[in-house]
């Protein structure tokens, strides 16, 4: 501070000494140097912010708080000129509660007058969900891009098989419960559209969900989506475990290609070698394609299926050429 002073006291003498040409170029420079530290420090975008934000401002929330806020999430260099804009437009009872989509570095004053006006400039984000994603999936899926949906929360209250996959138009300040209730919204209404086919199959939807989750991994296209349920369904008749690989990832993210002998023998109500029958939810949440699948399953003679890393699948009726297949196909 005293190094100021006498820096201060220096430059006023010199400028007595100086005449008047030197005196108009000297606060020529000053006043510009000035302007552009000004300009610099506090008028321009901030340089450190991502490339997106949302911004938060609650019903009650102080100028001060606020500002420090600002700050914090480095959407302003300054909150003292945060502060000053907002007093010069009104104050702090003129700032607008609610979430700001702040799409771009904003210049400080801009900020201040988009929460004088409430401009919170919420464009809807398009996302989309594709078939087969748990909820776990799902949500990890989402959160890059809804930064207030908690995981945890959502996870926790989602009803895996339920989260139609489908392009959605989500705002940014969605939270977990607004994506749920939109996408079981989404699910409720695609199965009001196939409920006849639903009455007439004799099963219960959660259990056409779980079958259609299992097609959902275990084949690729429709024609063998069909195969293979019917091929499910014909075990479950018999009390024959479905001995499907994919309710693995579920357990232990393990797939065909990754599994032992070990993981084959872990308890688990997901385990369909150990145990007969569904289990005991849905392992994902399948498309329309593959809930038609399990629907409209299509009868065959073959008991046994096995898919290579290409996605071809291939059937055999009795156990023996199912072996044949898994050495012809699954070991090269």
């Amino acid at each position: 501070m005293r190094n100021s002073i006498f820096a201060i006291r220096a430059l006023i003498k010199s400028l007595k000494r100086m005449n008047v040409r030197e005196k108009t170029l000297t606060y020529f420079f000053l006043f510009l140097i000035l302007g552009l530290s000004i300009n610099t420090l506090f008028w321009l975008a901030p340089q450190e912010m991502s490339n997106e934000d949302l911004f938060r401002i609650e019903e009650g929330d102080s100028l001060s708080q606020i500002s420090k806020n600002l700050e914090k999430k480095k959407l302003v260099e300054s909150g003292s000129w945060f502060r000053l804009f907002v007093m010069m437009m009104g104050g702090e009872r003129k700032i607008k509660a609610g979430d700001y989509y702040i799409e771009k570095p904003l210049p400080v004053f801009t900020l201040a007058y988009r929460t004088v006006v409430g401009k919170f400039s919420l464009t809807p984000l398009k996302i989309t969900v594709p078939e087969g994603l748990n909820t776990k999936q799902v949500a990890e899926l989402l959160k890059p891009r809804l930064k207030f949906l908690n995981e945890e929360e959502f996870v926790r209250i989602a009803d895996e098989g339920r989260l139609f996959p489908d392009t959605y138009f989500f705002l940014p300040n969605a939270g977990a419960r607004e994506v749920i209730r939109t996408m079981e919204g989404n699910f409720d209404k695609k199965m009001e559209e196939i409920k006849d086919k639903i009455s007439e199959s004799g099963e219960n939807l959660n259990e056409i969900l779980i079958m259609a989750s299992i097609i959902e991994e275990e084949a690729l296209n429709q024609e063998d989506r069909k195969i293979v349920s019917g091929i499910l369904w014909k075990r479950l008749e018999i009390e024959m475990p479905l001995q499907v690989d994919a309710t693995f990832s579920y357990v232990n993210g393990k797939n065909t290609y990754e599994l032992t002998h070990d993981d084959l023998r872990i308890e688990s109500p997901y385990n369909s070698y150990r145990n007969v029958g569904l289990p005991p939810t849905p392992i994902s949440n399948p498309g329309l394609d593959a809930i038609l699948a399990a629907l409209e399953p299509t009868e065959t003679n073959y008991f046994y299926f096995l898919a290579d890393r290409r996605g071809n699948t291939y059937y055999a009726e009795t156990f023996e050429e199912h072996q044949t297949n898994r050495e012809k196909y699954l070991r090269r």
